[in-house]
């Protein structure tokens, strides 16, 4: 690990590339907003500290999406880019550059590690049979696979997983699979793919994971996957695709994943040509610099394997850390378009100010994978009552006395020295906690310093010496001292909130709130006139934002349903006897645990309570729900229905949902029941 206490650092941060294929959301905004704290955090301790990104630009995806939309796909990544920097920059995220993976340093990048791998024999070929789109002329991912599930009958089901009956398959067992770009019935061709031997790389990765580069709970599930067996990557993809031609064969291009984390070095690099920094002195193996990467928990395989194993096969210097998180939740549930909580970031900036997003993820975010949860009722008052109610009020509280008293002078002298003196020396456990990552820890620390200040003020009753004669100098040194606690308390808000701390640098008229300028004490100190840093979140403003997000789901929704009801969307099965029911045994069972499952888009593992008895229940309700807002609820299973082994595990049961395009929503019985207990 780095050693964190040297003078000068010299760091490289990024984070994950957003695909450019869709807006900025709030769970997008997590990462990013948490990256830009620490980032500010090392800058503000005089670190050269670099922070880099670029949009994620290559795939069929955006092909497809760049041909409905009658333009370009260097058009659409272009318009997207801008939009992006956009949401970025309107909520303080401050990149030292932003750049794309279609460019031409991602282009020569790709070619170099690609060559080396080859040539050093990590690069395999081989031929597989795949899905082809006869019309488009393609071959298909899974996810442009429909059909009817070989599982349970379902309809309309993708080509990997059902979401009736959680069933996993290949697109080749679908019955009457169709292609879901123009409707035709995909053929079976073969083809020759370039795969990455990543096998050849365990006794490294085990080394590279032992070394704690990730976090513990990363590691235990790296080890899950060693145990199964580490496979081989398949890298390429045919012609027509997005993307770079892969050296020395035509018509084959490097598949998305294999460029976006290279698009990390791709875009240091281009900063480095502008700035004139030196690139191989954070790139190469022997580099002293550290590299932090902050990336989603869902795509750790990709960044603490894949990643890893490639620069170390190419002669890169490997990340000092992968530094993972959890997914946001809104009001317990995973983010939901029909219930308005599925948030553009660019709708929220409409509507509430972006430091009240990233004070309120701070307060909540800790160094773990933990899914942080927006709860909008927690969100408005948590802002109202910290930066509202404790921190601006200490100001309000001082400026006009400070201005009536003092001129708008400080007092020449600091009557409290120990209180001020042990708001400095908290800076120092602040960093620590800073530095890693528990930022809910720092936040909860720098209220308690707020609330001292606070009834140091109340205490004190400055308002009420006013009030008598010949008291106006200890007013004013009360008030300064007010003051003072103030200035330390943005110095260690600022990497949070960067906007309301340049507010705050103006009115206290500093060049600078950097770390180490807490350690001067205010005296003799000119102010500016105050005005108010922060306002209070107001609920019609958040009811709002819930309603103009749900307006942006309207179109959509009218284009899959076609205005008509949901018998026509889905029609009654063949109906079935009074027996042919009796025969289902269904039971309330309780969500004892709920997990996601690596590699499935669309499940989730449940441990379901019987009541004495426990069940694993692998379901199709990802879409719909966070794992840790089912944990303790109720719901109704079948717990008759013969064991299923599906690729991630045996499913001992079904669990009872209703849905359509608007959801699907798990059927949950009345509270006073209990586990175990037959539905009747």
């Amino acid at each position: 690990m780095p050693n964190t206490t040297r003078d000068t650092r010299q760091i490289l941060v990024t984070s994950a590339l957003p695909y450019a294929n869709g807006a900025i959301h709030l769970g997008h905004l997590l990462e990013y907003i948490q990256t830009d704290i620490w980032v500010r955090f090392q800058k503000s301790r005089g670190h050269e500290c670099h922070y880099v990104c670029a949009d994620d630009a290559h795939g069929t995806a955006i092909m497809l999406r760049a041909e409905q939309e009658g333009i370009t796909s260097e058009a659409l990544i272009e318009r997207v880019s801008r939009e992006h920097q956009q949401d970025f920059a309107t909520f303080g995220v401050g990149f030292d550059n932003y750049h794309s993976t279609h460019s031409d340093e991602n282009r020569h990048f790709s070619e170099l590690i690609y060559t080396r791998l080859r040539d050093a024999g990590h690069i395999a070929t081989r031929d597989i049979e795949q899905m082809y789109d006869p019309v488009k002329g393609l071959f298909l991912a899974d996810r442009f696979i429909k059909g009817t599930c070989p599982k349970c009958g379902a309809a309309d089901q993708y080509g990997d997983n059902c979401e009736a009956c959680s069933a996993t398959y290949t697109p080749a067992e679908l019955i009457d699979p169709v292609s879901a770009i123009s409707g035709a019935t995909p053929e079976v061709r073969s083809s020759t793919h370039f795969f990455f031997k990543l096998p050849d790389f365990a006794d490294f990765l085990k080394h590279w994971i032992d070394e704690e580069h990730v976090q513990s709970q990363i590691r235990n599930k790296l080890m899950e996957w060693f145990e199964a067996g580490l496979n081989e990557w398949d890298i390429s993809r045919d012609a027509p695709y997005f993307g770079f031609e892969i050296p020395d064969a035509p018509g084959k291009y490097f598949y998305v994943w294999l460029d976006a984390p290279i698009g990390y070095l791709a875009s240091f690099k281009n900063l480095c040509d502008r700035e004139g920094l030196d690139f191989d002195a954070y790139w190469k193996p022997d580099s002293q610099a550290e590299v932090y990467h902050f990336i989603g928990k869902d795509i750790v395989y990709f960044h603490a394997l894949f990643w890893p194993a490639m620069l170390h096969g190419a002669d890169f210097r490997t990340p000092t850390a992968v530094n993972c998180h959890g997914f946001v939740t809104v009001n317990g549930a995973k983010m939901s378009k029909s219930r308005g909580t599925f948030i553009k970031a660019a709708t929220y900036a409409e509507y509430l100010n972006p430091e009240y997003l990233r004070y309120y993820f701070a307060a909540k975010l800790t160094a773990r994978l933990d899914d942080l949860d927006l709860n909008l009722e927690d969100f408005a008052a948590r802002v109202n009552a910290d930066l509202v109610g404790k921190v601006v009020n200490i100001a309000s509280r001082c400026a006009g006395f400070v201005k009536k008293l003092g001129g708008g002078r400080l007092s020449a002298h600091c009557v409290e020295p120990d209180l001020v003196a042990r708001f400095i020396a908290a800076g120092d456990a602040i960093a620590e906690d800073f530095e890693t990552r528990e930022f809910g820890r720092t936040v909860r620390k720098i209220m308690e310093l707020a609330d001292e200040a606070n009834t140091y003020i109340a205490e004190a009753e400055p308002w009420v010496l006013a009030k008598q004669a010949g008291r106006d100098q200890e007013v004013l040194d009360i008030c300064s001292v007010g003051i003072n606690l103030f200035r330390q308390l943005m110095v260690y808000l600022a990497p949070i909130v960067p906007a309301m701390a340049e507010q705050a640098r103006a009115f206290l008229q500093l060049e600078t709130l950097d770390w180490e300028s807490r350690r001067e004490v205010l005296v003799d100190h000119a102010i500016a006139k105050f005005k108010p840093l922060m306002t209070r979140v107001e609920r019609d403003k958040i009811d709002a934002m819930i309603e103009a997000s749900k307006e942006d789901l309207v179109e959509e929704q009218k284009l899959k349903e076609g205005a008509k009801g949901p018998l026509a969307e889905e029609p009654l099965a063949p109906q079935i006897s009074f027996d042919d029911f009796a025969k289902v045994d269904l039971r309330i069972a309780r969500i004892a645990t709920a997990e996601y499952v690596e590699g499935a888009d669309k499940l989730l593992k449940l441990t379901l309570d019987l009541g004495g008895e426990t069940r694993t229940v692998f379901a199709g309700i990802r879409a719909a729900y966070a794992p840790e807002a089912l944990e303790g609820h109720l719901t109704v299973m079948v717990a008759n229905l013969a064991p299923r082994k599906m690729r991630f595990g045996v499913s001992e049961g079904m669990v009872l949902a209703a849905g359509s395009n608007g959801g699907i929503y798990l059927l949950e019985p009345h509270s006073g029941a209990e586990p175990g207990q037959r539905v009747r």
